[in-house]
């Protein structure tokens, strides 16, 4: 028999991760726990010197049932998806997928000009390029290396 040093953190960890699986994306929906939890699309936020490009995951919505407003400082998103579902007096459905409205509300790191947004919206991908206003493309911060007066 070997003997196995106690490690007293080995059990916290084990329950951060349990708590993790509960309200990760990858769980297995369950009814005790859906009802109240609700979902928003993934995004991914990648800033360049003109723009900031966002990205998000709406698989299975049409541009119709999507509301997208861009402020100088935020992109709010909205949107239902609909069931589709028909269910017939003889038969059961069981489904995993999550039907009803969601909205999110991303803050951007730069002010943008909410009236230049480009956006494509395909294969349940919505990419929009959010332009840098000229005030935020031309900011410049200077640093002083000189050595205080002692």
């Amino acid at each position: 028999m070997a003997l196995v040093r106690y490690n007293p953190w080995q059990e916290l960890n084990a329950l951060e991760r349990h708590i993790n699986g509960l309200f990760g994306d990858t769980r297995v929906p369950s009814a005790r726990f859906d009802r109240d939890f609700i979902r928003v699309p993934a995004a991914e936020l990648q800033e360049t010197d003109d723009a900031i490009h966002l990205k998000l995951e709406l698989p299975g919505l049409e541009a119709k049932d999507l509301d997208i407003q861009v402020t100088q400082d935020a992109v709010h998103i909205s949107g239902e998806r609909k069931s589709q579902t028909k269910t017939e007096n003889n038969g059961t459905t069981r489904s995993e997928f999550y039907y009803g409205k969601f909205q999110r509300v991303i803050p951007l790191s730069a002010k943008v000009q909410n009236t230049n947004v480009t956006a494509d919206y395909k294969d349940g991908i919505l990419n929009l390029i959010l332009p840098k206003t000229e005030q935020e493309k031309n900011k410049v911060v200077k640093v002083n290396l000189e050595q205080p007066a002692a």
